[in-house]
């Protein structure tokens, strides 16, 4: 376990770097669960790619030549949600190529009042940025394809919305935390990774 409460998908690649300074290519898998927090404090999510026109040599059914083309090339922004991402799953994939990769979306968030200085909504309100959680999380469901990571959608599939009352007994605290899963919660988020994650490889 790499990950720290609170950290953001630009924390990733120092996680890794852990990871590999710990066991080397000692590997089973990597799980990352993160974006909530990217939402939380109103990253913006930016773009997947930014486009140049550049010379190519192509041959489709004629001689080889020069042509002008779009070209597209990965966001590295680490300013942006997704730029964040690709940095960070560009360096996995190089630091782990024969190791399966999952992503985790973000779980349904509702009201956390941890202090008078981290109150924080439930997901029906956008963040500064004027986004709803819905984008972090549709954004980790493309990273998937974008990377050819397979994905586990807690989101849609973990059976957690702590909007519903009768979903409160998964979170910590049914009136200040229904933000953070309690045991009960995390329980049900473990079966469901057992399941998912027995219908995919360990090793290539």
């Amino acid at each position: 376990m790499y990950g720290v409460s609170g950290r953001e998908w630009s924390d990733i690649p120092r996680q890794a770097d852990q990871l590999k300074a710990d066991h080397g290519d000692y590997v089973d898998a990597i799980l990352i669960f993160c974006g909530t927090n990217d939402f939380n404090n109103s990253v913006p999510v930016g773009d997947w790619y930014y486009e140049t026109e550049d010379s190519v040599t192509s041959a489709v059914g004629r001689p080889a030549a020069k042509v002008l083309c779009r070209h597209r090339h990965f966001s590295m922004n680490p300013d942006t949600y997704r730029g964040r991402i690709n940095i960070a799953l560009s360096k996995l994939k190089q630091m782990y190529p024969t190791k399966q990769i999952v992503l985790l979306t973000p779980l349904h968030r509702a009201y956390f009042h941890y202090s008078n200085t981290n109150i924080q909504p439930d997901e029906m309100f956008a963040n500064g940025v004027g986004l709803y959680v819905d984008s972090y999380v549709q954004s980790i469901r493309e990273a998937s394809a974008i990377w050819s990571v397979p994905v586990i959608d807690l989101n849609a599939q973990s059976g957690l919305f702590p909007l519903a009352d009768g979903c409160a007994q998964f979170f910590h605290n049914a009136d200040t935390d229904r933000l953070h899963p309690n045991e009960a919660g995390h329980a049900r988020i473990a079966r469901l990774l057992m399941y998912q994650l027995a219908t995919l490889p360990c090793t290539f």
